[in-house]
């Protein structure tokens, strides 16, 4: 787990979204090659193209749960299902741990402001905030998978 961990953390670390990050450790395993997962997932940083809305980790661990257990055939309504049960819990348990879900508020700043995401940039807590919430939807989708 820790590896999975540690290598998203460096994705991010490298100039990756917090998204993509999360997708691209787990994508391969799941029947999505890197070069797509990074592409599928590059609009969803910053809570979701830099909006401050939904956190990008989060998201990212939504598309891995889709991978996972998506619902393929319209027949097939429990995949469905399944799949949103565990969306929820993630979004859940991550609201639990950071009192939020919300990129702007995990943050503290509006990130999709000129001088918001300026302050990001300038700020190592920002990416201290952002690697240990990608760190932990990894453990959390660890759990999950």
């Amino acid at each position: 787990m820790e590896d999975k961990v540690k290598n998203a953390v460096e994705i991010y670390n490298d100039g990756y979204n917090c998204a993509q990050s999360v997708l691209s450790v787990f994508a391969p395993k799941l029947g999505m090659d890197r070069e797509t997962a990074m592409k599928v997932s590059c609009g969803l940083g910053a809570g979701i193209g830099r909006s401050g809305n939904l956190c990008g980790a989060v998201t990212g661990g939504m598309l891995v749960l889709g991978l996972k257990f998506g619902m393929v055939d319209s027949a097939s309504q429990e995949d469905k299902e399944k799949t949103y049960n565990e969306v929820v819990g993630l979004l859940d348990r991550i609201k639990a741990m950071h009192g939020t879900a919300n990129c702007n508020e995990l943050l503290g700043v509006d990130i999709g402001t000129p001088e918001g995401f300026q302050k990001v940039q300038d700020q190592e807590d920002s990416e201290k905030v952002c690697s240990q919430i990608v760190g932990d939807v990894v453990r959390i989708l660890e759990e999950l998978l």
